[in-house]
Order: C-alpha cells, then sequence, then structure tokens
C-alpha cells in the first residue's frame, strides 16, 4: 500500500509565503502536527519510508516513525515545487496581478516557467521518475510505502500515479499532517 503525507506546518505555511524548496524547518505547531499524527496513525504499517531532503519534511517523518523500525531514505526528486524567483512571496493569493497565480488558479494554463520557477512538465516528470524506479517495485512485492514530503510534490504525485491531467492537481487538497491512502 501507498501513504502520502505532507510535513507539518513552518512559519512560512502561517505567514502565507510561497516555501518551495526555501529550507524552512518546522515551527512547534508544525512539530506538534507530527506528533499527534504519529499518535493516530501508529497502527499503520510502513516498511519504508521515503522523504524531501528539506527539513521541514525530513523533521516530520523523524517524528512520524520515532521508535519505529522504519528506514527514512532522503530523495531530491521529492523536493517541493520550485518557485524560482516567488520564494517567499506572502499572500500571493489576494494580489490578483501576481504571475504566479496562474499556477494555482488556473494550472493548466501553467506552461512555460515564471520568474525561474519550475513547470509541471518537469515537477511530473521528476516525480514519475521516482514512483517507477522506487515505489512501484516495492508496491509489487506488497511492502507498505511512505512518502512524506509537499504539498505540490504530493499533488503530483498523486496525477502521475493516477494518470490525472495537470488541471486536476489540486484536486487531492494536501493537508499538513494528513496521511492519505493511495489507491495504485
Amino acid at each position: 500500500m501507498l501513504y502520502i503525507i505532507r510535513h507539518g506546518k513552518t512559519d512560512w505555511n502561517n505567514e502565507r509565503r510561497l516555501q518551495g524548496r526555501t529550507d524552512i524547518p518546522l515551527n512547534e505547531e508544525g512539530r506538534k502536527m507530527a506528533e499527534e499524527a504519529r499518535e493516530r496513525y501508529r497502527d499503520v504499517h510502513f516498511d519504508i519510508c521515503f522523504s524531501s531532503p528539506l527539513k521541514r519534511a525530513k523533521e516530520t517523518a523523524e517524528i512520524l516513525l520515532r521508535d519505529r523500525d522504519v528506514p527514512i531514505t532522503t530523495d531530491d526528486r521529492l523536493l517541493e515545487m520550485y518557485f524560482g524567483e516567488y520564494e517567499g512571496l506572502a499572500y500571493s493569493f489576494q494580489n490578483t496581478d501576481c504571475p504566479i497565480n496562474v499556477l494555482f488558479h488556473d494550472p493548466a494554463s501553467y506552461k512555460e516557467s515564471m520568474g525561474g520557477a519550475e513547470t509541471f512538465e518537469e515537477l511530473f516528470a521528476r516525480t514519475g521518475e521516482f514512483y517507477e524506479e522506487k515505489v512501484k517495485p516495492l508496491l509489487a512485492e506488497n511492502k507498505d510505502v511512505l512518502i512524506v514530503g509537499h504539498g505540490a510534490m504530493n499533488s503530483a504525485l498523486i496525477c502521475v500515479i493516477k494518470h490525472l491531467p495537470v488541471s486536476k492537481i489540486w484536486d487531492a487538497g494536501i493537508e499538513n499532517c494528513k496521511l492519505l491512502k493511495v489507491e495504485v
């Protein structure tokens, strides 16, 4: 079985800043969320965990799996989507003139990089490669796989697995520290 979870909250989540690959750590609320998730999902079996190498995801994985004999492997293909010059921008959703908003409001129209940001094509390619190379063989062996990642990256991975178009990327509604069981 495949399970996906998004990291706990950070100060930038609370400030509504685009984090992307900026390596922001969990805040106290995020650590508490991970501890609560640890308790909530204590009976869910995992054979292996793959995590983004960013602090917020890696720490979430470590808290979630503390006292369990589950290996955590980081992989750069699980990094959050890169938002280029828009990383760190606060409240972009409230600024209707902000070009990066097309990525969130009309993802199918986001075809070319804006301000050096990663494209959906690039995001889908790297998450798809990771899934095919690392996850699919383990699922074929009936292993229970946990992926600890990020909002956009996790959403892209779900689209890749379910063969969904970019226009559906935000449909899964990836919440912080909520475990999703992905039917493959």
